[in-house]
Order: structure tokens, then sequence, then C-alpha cells
């Protein structure tokens, strides 16, 4: 450290001008560090938050977007498949369309046979007319049935590729199926007289 030195006119010698002027970069190197040193913390605090809320944005548009694409395709085809099994139970059991149609034709039958004594014709148009009416109503019931249970069954090869359909879909949708198949073959034997046929006369 070099010894002040004044001169008779009190200004300062060129050995203290040189200490001076090494002490001033120090001191200016010092200060500049410690004010980078926060800045550069605060920014890469801000990044990992920046990339925090990215991922979360992304985590939730696949949330929504997979319940979006799924949802209605599910509910859609499930509903399809109660329908089918519903219309083809129908079909077996009868529905009040076919009893209103069935009373219908037998009145007809009757007021048509009011005045004749053919028992043979008296038992056609009022049995057998009645018993065609039901035959024809099951029957279209169980086509509709097997027509939903076909369609549900076959949409998912019309859809998005590689979403498999739920397994109680298929079971619900197969069982349609079969019931309007089954309702349909007792429709075409009820209709054609092979099953439950009119009364012989003779």
């Amino acid at each position: 450290m070099g010894t002040k030195t004044v001169d008779e006119t009190g200004v300062k010698t060129d050995e203290d001008k040189t200490d001076e002027a090494a002490k001033a970069p120090e001191k200016a190197g010092t200060e500049t560090a410690d004010a980078e040193t926060p800045a550069g913390d605060d920014a890469g605090t801000d990044d990992a938050a920046a990339e925090d809320a990215a991922a979360d944005d992304v985590a939730k548009d696949d949330v929504t977007g997979a319940a979006g694409n799924e949802g209605p395709t599910g509910v859609g085809q499930g509903a399809g498949a109660v329908v089918s099994a519903g219309l083809g139970i129908v079909s077996l059991t009868g529905s009040w369309v076919g009893t209103v149609a069935s009373a219908r034709e037998s009145l007809i039958g009757q007021l048509e046979t009011s005045s004749s004594s053919d028992v043979g014709m008296l038992i056609e148009k009022g049995y057998g007319n009645a018993w065609h009416a039901t035959a024809l109503w099951g029957g279209l019931f169980a086509l509709v049935a097997l027509i939903v249970g076909v369609v549900v069954l076959a949409r998912p090869a019309f859809g998005a590729p590689g979403r498999p359909q739920a397994p109680w879909i298929k079971s619900v949708a197969w069982a349609g199926v079969a019931l309007g198949v089954i309702g349909l073959l007792l429709a075409v034997l009820k209709y054609t007289d092979i099953l439950l046929g009119l009364p012989s006369t003779g």
C-alpha cells in the first residue's frame, strides 16, 4: 500500500493515485456479482414454474379430450344395445300395439260374420285374423330388435380405430340379436299357422 505523500501544494502524488485505481475495479466486480446472483435465481424459479404450469395444462387437455371422445360413443352404443334387448323381449311377450290390433281384427270378424252360419268362416274371421295381427306386430318388433343389435355390434368398425367396445355392450347387443331372431322365427310360424294354427272344422 502506497504511502500518502502530499506535496507542498496539498496535491496527491502519483503513487497514491495508482493505489486508488487498483482498488476501484475490485469494488466494481464485487458489486456486479452481488447484483447478478439474485436475478439468476429468480429466472430459474420462473422457468421451473412455467414448465410445471405447461405440464398441468397438457395433462388437463389429455383428460378432457379422452372424456369428450369416449363418452358419447359409449353412451350411444350402450343405449342401442339396451333398446335392442328390450324390443326382443317385447316381440316374445307381446305389446299393447299387438293386443289392440288383435282385438280390432276380432271385432271386425264378428261384424262380418254376424249373419253367417259358416263355422269355418267364423273361426277364420274371429280368431285367425286376430292371431295373424298379433304375429305380424311381434315380427315387426323382432325385426327392429335384430337390426338395432346388428348396428350396435358393427358400430366399432366404422368408428375410431383401436378403441374397443365395452364387454357389457357386446353382451346386451348379442342378447338383443338372439331375442330378435327367436321372435322373428316365432312370428313367421304363427302367421303361417304352423304354430298354433286354426282348429279344423271338418
